[in-house]
């Protein structure tokens, strides 16, 4: 086995080799911007780093989300085209998940909470870093914060609004080193992890105008 596993849907650009055993290599950025930009050369990185070729892959990780669609689209596009051209199954992890699984967090409940604009987080809760409870969501921290008082969190959205998640333990990040090994955990059990498909909870910020004015030549 040898598990290509990335993630767009946050600010960080992530992306690591896990070869069934322990994760061979990875990489982590944090750009909101530059998705597109810097995710191809992370895989050129991690793959030099375990000194192997893309062809060596036999399985794709992706975080489906939740997260903003222009960044989240770039993970998963990379991920279904390096599927087809390598003719090898792609599994979607839920980006929630991932931080929940890296979580410093010994006992749970606790909730998992990333920047989603807009003042508004994408959300779930916690029984241990491998049981989701409830979510994913999204909604504006004062909405929620009775349903989350008193829980520890985790992730950058948190650290967003103290007065909601006055607790807030690393990481801040979701990690493909995270992702990788949560989803090889899972198959090793034998579950079925998620189709490839993004989890954007709402529509994205770019919508056709509308009543506008139809304008034809005379």
């Amino acid at each position: 086995m040898l598990l290509l596993a990335l993630d767009t849907a946050t600010p960080a650009v992530t992306v690591a080799l896990h070869d069934g055993t322990d994760v061979i290599a990875s990489s982590s950025q944090v750009d909101a911007r530059r998705h597109g930009e810097l995710l191809l050369p992370a895989v050129d990185r991690v793959l030099a780093e375990a000194g192997l070729r893309l062809d060596a892959v036999t399985g794709i990780v992706v975080g489906i989300g939740p997260g903003p669609y222009t960044g989240l689209r770039v993970g998963l596009m990379t991920a279904d085209t390096f599927g087809l051209a390598l003719g090898v199954p792609v599994y979607g992890v839920c980006t929630l998940d991932g931080l929940a699984y890296a979580a410093d967090i010994e006992k749970g409940p606790f909730v998992v909470a990333t920047d989603a604009r807009r003042k508004e987080v994408y959300w779930a809760t916690y029984a241990d870093s491998r049981t989701r409870l409830t979510g994913p969501a999204v909604d504006r921290p004062a909405d929620i914060a009775e349903r989350v008082a008193g829980l520890p969190a985790v992730g950058a959205g948190a650290l967003l609004y103290p007065d909601t998640f006055p607790s807030v333990h690393e990481p801040e990040h979701v990690s493909a080193a995270a992702l990788a090994s949560l989803a090889v955990e899972k198959l090793a059990a034998g579950e079925e992890l998620p189709a490839p498909r993004p989890l954007y909870l709402r529509r994205p910020d770019a919508q056709v105008p509308k009543n506008y004015k139809v304008v034809t030549p005379k």
